[in-house]
């Protein structure tokens, strides 16, 4: 369905996530022909390039990132859409060019996505209204990190709020615009199979993993001030727990989705200094090798502290305090340079009470439910099947289901849905305020002890699944992380 006529605008224009994400996400809408002829993509920056400048600079920065060379008359048609508007977002003295580049149209959906800094965001507010810039037809695009704790969160959401209404405002999360996400809560409320078993009657575990073999990069600046807690866990993770273990919403519309996503947060168990010490594990890279290739650890990045206790890795067991979910522990877990990159949620059911065959129950597989959101995105069920043969032996056995393989319509990507998403005005996967505050006010406790402590995070090889202590963490409940389970021979 093709869009109603906008105005977008990048804050950030020029930056790493406008050329990497952003411009190729629009690029792949404008293929589609889902822009309308007269949208335009303004991008915002401090840089004094020319208009020409600027699209030679989106040529040699932004155009390698598309998936698919473009061909020379949609690129062509697309770069007629860019304008480059150069001003100091601090200073409303600047903003003159950019009045001048929107249109006067209040009927106009327009868009403002600050991909910037989150201490700019008040004051790129404030300018937009000073500048009589806001409209009822306005929308705020707020990329993370949203806050560095509880209080900085609702620093945000009260300045943003002064100017935009709640439902103006999308705090983008770019996990829950993966395919898989979606496919999710159609698993779920699309089908009766899974419902009834989906509980503490039956669920034994639930892993969720976001393990990345990349360092940090040329985010160090960044990341030594915010650590894995805050970058991954507090957002990517938590969200996708909720998806997983919200109550039925009444409907798809965004605020039945978010009240439920919300209760979640609200009924994690909270920790104390005893069962935080017990039950989070915190590590830090150190050099080793990733696809045979030698890396430095943590401390050795160019730039970095060499004290450093800048955490790279988090595994937790968390809790939920409600009748569903009692006693089923969810283990979370993030890292960078482990041993493959990966996303994904796995919902292991009980063991069976009793075996019939002449095997023990020890030597069954629990089954499982794989949800892949990373790199192949597809689901995985993994059951007890006969193996061939005279011998009533079983095995465990996969059911695979690979959405590129089953649909073959053209995919989003991540960033392409949520950008739609939000000209379309549709909320339902972005945070609301007081799902971002119960999401810091369960975090930040853990945030409070290792400071008061002064602990440091314990190291860990490069090329590995993290410190032997997140495997002693699972280990303890009898369990195993998915990829120290063992396949049969």
């Amino acid at each position: 369905m093709a869009l109603s006529n906008f105005d977008l605008v990048f804050f950030g224009g020029s930056g790493d996530l406008a050329m990497r994400k952003l411009l190729p996400a629009m690029y792949a809408r404008d293929v589609c022909n889902d822009l309308p002829d007269t949208a335009r993509i303004i991008c915002v920056g401090r840089d004094d390039f020319s208009q020409d400048d600027f699209l030679q600079f989106i040529e040699k920065n932004s155009k390698p990132h598309i998936k698919e060379t473009p061909q020379d008359e949609t690129w062509a048609r697309f770069l007629k859409r860019i304008v480059y508007v150069a001003l100091n977002a601090t200073d409303v003295s600047t903003f003159g060019p950019l009045v001048e580049a929107l249109r006067k149209d209040e009927a106009l959906t327009r868009v403002y996505y600050l991909a910037t800094p989150p201490h700019l965001f008040a004051t790129i507010c404030d300018n937009l209204a000073a500048t009589h810039l806001v409209s009822p037809n306005s929308r705020v695009v707020l990329e993370k990190p949203l806050g560095r704790d509880l209080a900085s969160a609702k620093q945000i959401n009260l300045d943003v709020g002064k100017v935009f209404a709640e439902s103006q405002i999308y705090r983008i999360d770019h996990y829950l615009g993966k395919e898989t996400v979606q496919n999710l809560l159609a698993l779920r409320f699309g089908n009766i199979l899974f419902e009834p078993l989906w509980r503490r009657e039956w669920i034994s575990d639930v892993q969720i993993t976001i393990a990345e073999k990349i360092g940090v990069g040329n985010r160090l600046g960044y990341y030594d001030t915010s650590g894995a807690l805050r970058d991954m866990l507090q957002n990517h993770l938590l969200q996708l727990l909720c998806i997983v273990a919200m109550e039925p919403p009444t409907s798809i519309a965004p605020d039945a989705v978010r009240d439920a996503k919300l209760q979640v947060l609200r009924s994690l168990k909270r920790f104390t200094p005893t069962t935080l010490a017990q039950n989070i594990v915190r590590g830090q890279y150190r050099s080793g090798h990733i696809d045979g290739q030698a890396v430095p650890g943590y401390r050795d990045e160019p730039g970095a502290p060499k004290q450093s206790k800048t955490e790279t890795f988090v595994a937790m067991k968390a809790e939920i305090d409600t009748w569903r979910w009692a006693g089923v522990p969810f283990y979370l877990r993030t890292g960078k340079r482990m041993a493959d990159r990966l996303a994904e949620i796995v919902v292991r059911f009980k063991q069976i009470p009793h075996s019939i065959f002449n095997q023990p129950t020890s030597s069954f597989q629990p089954n499982s439910l794989v949800i892949r959101l990373q790199p192949d995105e597809g689901l995985s069920m993994n059951l007890m099947a006969k193996t061939p043969g005279d011998s009533m032996r079983l095995k465990q056995a996969e059911l695979e289901l690979d959405f590129r393989e089953q649909f073959t319509s053209p995919r989003m990507e991540a960033y392409e849905r949520l950008l739609v998403d939000v000209l379309r005005g549709q909320l339902t996967l972005f945070m609301r305020g007081d799902e971002l505050e119960a999401a810091w006010e369960w975090v930040e406790p853990i945030l409070e002890h290792w400071e008061q402590n002064d602990s440091a995070p314990v190291p860990y090889t490069s090329g590995t699944w993290g410190p032997a202590a997140s495997s002693a963490l699972i280990g303890r409940d009898g369990l195993q992380w998915r990829e120290e389970v063992l396949p049969e021979d």
